[in-house]
């Protein structure tokens, strides 16, 4: 891992050199030619420049990535059925955490439509095709059709909006149950491009390209959802939700991520996976 931090007197110098009229693209060339890592070097820009840092996207990024309406800086978006507040939001990588994007009846409408169906969560077999039992993950799952009902309906149709991407670019909402001690240790949801069952995952709509998770409930303590790469915890609040996307399937994006384990009581998450395109 890179050693290469953004400090600031990097910040002080990229500053400079945009006040001097150099563009984000020549002061990311100076940078690379300094040795500086890619990633590190344009999550610098983008840390000190803004939306200001004009730069061409990276090889293999995927063009357009659901995006919520942050533009103005409103503490809420209309999502169409509901006014969804704005907690937090990062830029490099895309983070933001949604208040009350759920109320508490949809959310126990969820869980108990789901609770009925759980069974120990899989993840993609590791050296082969299909999906396995895995000691990382620790929870009960189980996954809607998309629409299945008319509650699961409306939440998606909420999510749609609210990210500005197509109902139909996401998979089935997948809810989990995670008791005490249950975890999920950190991982991408990007399909490895190396992995023996990515070509056939990709024909069902492409890589995914972000994750918006649920909170059902409040657990009595514990159940944070961590980003390791960027040292952030966020809280599971019964309503709100934490929305990351990634334009390409690599570790540069700093979208490493996890469930940290139950201290106390129980977890509920409603998770959503985008896709590139549609997904069948």
């Amino acid at each position: 891992m890179s050693q290469q931090v953004i400090t600031p007197e990097l910040c002080t110098w990229i500053t400079e050199q945009s006040s001097a009229g150099h563009a984000s693209e020549s002061i990311l060339s100076a940078m690379l030619g300094s040795g500086w890592d890619e990633s590190i070097a344009r999550q610098a820009l983008a840390r000190t420049l803004g939306q200001s840092a004009t730069l061409t996207p990276p090889p293999g990024a995927t063009p357009g990535l659901p995006e919520p309406e942050l533009s103005r800086f409103a503490p809420v978006i209309d999502a169409g059925d509901r006014h969804v507040k704005v907690l937090m939001a990062l830029r490099q990588p895309r983070v933001v955490v949604f208040g009350d994007l759920l109320s508490d009846e949809e959310c126990d409408g969820i869980m108990g439509l789901a609770a009925k169906r759980l069974a120990r969560s899989e993840t993609v077999a590791t050296g082969s095709d299909g999906s396995e039992v895995n000691a990382a993950r620790t929870s009960d799952g189980m996954f809607f059709e998309r629409c299945e009902t008319e509650l699961i309906r409306k939440v998606e149709a909420r999510i749609a909006t609210l990210l500005r991407w197509p109902l139909d670019h996401g998979e089935g909402l997948q809810v989990l149950r995670y008791r005490p001690g249950a975890e999920y240790q950190p991982h991408y949801d990007y399909f490895d491009p190396g992995h023996v069952s990515t070509p056939n995952i990709l024909k069902r709509g492409g890589q995914r390209v972000a994750t918006l998770v649920i909170y059902l409930n409040t657990p009595a303590a514990g159940g944070s959802t961590i980003f390791p790469d960027i040292g952030l915890d966020v809280s599971p609040v019964k309503g709100n939700a934490v929305f990351f996307s990634y334009d390409r399937p690599h570790p540069a994006t700093q979208t490493l991520h996890g469930g940290s384990p139950v201290v106390e009581g129980e977890k509920w998450v409603a998770t959503k996976w985008l896709r590139q395109g549609v997904f069948t």
